[in-house]
């Protein structure tokens, strides 16, 4: 029995990525995924960030 192939894009770069993290960014407090590269300049200094939990394309 194959697995479906489970695929996102990140929401700020639009790469296909195996783990993106689900946050908010800003003043709307809307759900966003991004990947780690993203995540990295999102999440510093940020007064509006809020982490969500992480999203893997391969379940464990």
């Amino acid at each position: 029995m194959s697995r479906r192939v489970r695929e996102k894009t990140c929401d700020r770069c639009t790469q296909i990525s195996p783990i993106l993290y689900r946050i908010q960014q800003d003043a709307a407090k809307t759900w966003v995924f991004v990947c780690p590269a993203c995540w990295e300049s999102v999440s510093q200094d940020n007064p509006f960030y809020v982490y969500g939990g992480t999203w893997k394309a391969k379940k464990p």
